[in-house]
């Protein structure tokens, strides 16, 4: 499997260059230029951002500011930090599956009394060795993370447009999802996972002006495909957990992106689906295909907007 999707690369009428002539058929809006990518969350099928942004800069249309959410938010970080595709891939692939995933001691033992399944730590060095970058005020394009206020269940944003934090604690938190890992605290106040609150934060993206916003959207869904060679026999209380999420997310990104459409004064957006897997969320051997998917996905959907279709 090559380590990234070539230019050429795509089915069908999907095979030549969109041009950069798309990016001029996108009118400003309000004095705007901004392309505003917002990343979803997906645990490592959030790579196919990799490929959505390298379909976005063949087009033209490389982003100016980026919204994300959970493992969306950290490949929001990577970009806007100034890396393009091939080096955000060749920094994540750099990480183990097994850097990551760590079961905590006992976990399983305590049962309800369990803070988390996985040990949290292992998370935070992941992303620190990940990411060269420290301070949102460090980053070349503004960045915007959102997170879930624990004890409220306020969507919270940090970065461009909300609130000051050291980044790596605002990420380590968007990351956390319950049940695998515990909230962070940061200025005396818990978070979790952005994605409990908005999995694909278009909510958090209206109020950014922007000529075009582009949704990438790798989280639950019950279009998700049947994952080959994922664990099986979970215990049947993580089964449980996975599936409410499902049903949760799904709904609420649906929701989203009708409120989403049904306002004509929210800018042209740009959704994008790749294919996904369920139950995928720790398989980072993955990456490069969820690369791929995510770069063939943005062609078509490119594809469609070029042509006024969709």
């Amino acid at each position: 499997m090559s380590s990234m999707p070539p230019a050429e690369r795509g089915g069908g009428s999907l095979k030549v260059h969109l041009g950069r002539d798309l990016a001029d058929a996108i009118p400003p809006r309000d004095g705007s230029a901004a392309v505003v990518m917002v990343c979803g969350g997906g645990g490592a099928k959030a790579a196919a951002h990799i490929g959505a942004l390298q379909a976005l800069e063949e087009a033209g249309l490389s982003p100016g500011q980026f919204l994300g959410t959970s493992m969306g938010a950290v490949f929001a970080t990577l970009f806007a930090s100034g890396l393009g595709a091939r080096a955000a891939l060749e920094r994540v692939a750099s990480i183990d599956e097994r850097e990551i995933v760590q079961t905590e001691t006992f976990a399983f033992l305590k049962g309800l009394w369990a803070r988390s399944l996985l040990k949290p730590l292992p998370l935070r060095r992941s992303l620190e060795r990940m990411l060269g970058t420290r301070r949102f005020e460090d980053l070349k394009l503004p960045l915007t993370v959102t997170a879930t206020d624990f004890d409220s269940g306020e969507l919270v944003l940090f970065g461009a447009g909300g609130r000051s934090a050291p980044l790596i604690d605002v990420l380590w938190a968007s990351c956390a999802l319950p049940l695998f890992f515990p909230p962070v605290t940061i200025d005396g106040r818990r978070y979790c996972d952005g994605g409990l609150r908005s999995v694909l934060p278009l909510e958090a993206a209206s109020i950014i002006p922007a000529r075009l916003v582009v949704a990438v959207d790798v989280g639950p869904g019950f279009d998700e495909l049947a994952g080959e060679g994922l664990p099986t026999g979970l215990p049947p209380v993580v089964e449980t957990h996975n599936q409410a999420m499902t049903i949760l997310m799904s709904e609420q990104t649906r929701a989203a992106l009708a409120f989403w459409r049904q306002n004509p004064n929210r800018p042209p957006l740009l959704y994008v689906r790749p294919r996904v897997e369920k139950g995928a969320t720790f398989r980072v051997d993955q990456v490069r295909r969820y690369v791929e998917e995510g770069y063939a996905a943005t062609r078509a959907a490119l594809a469609g907007l070029k042509s006024g279709a969709g």
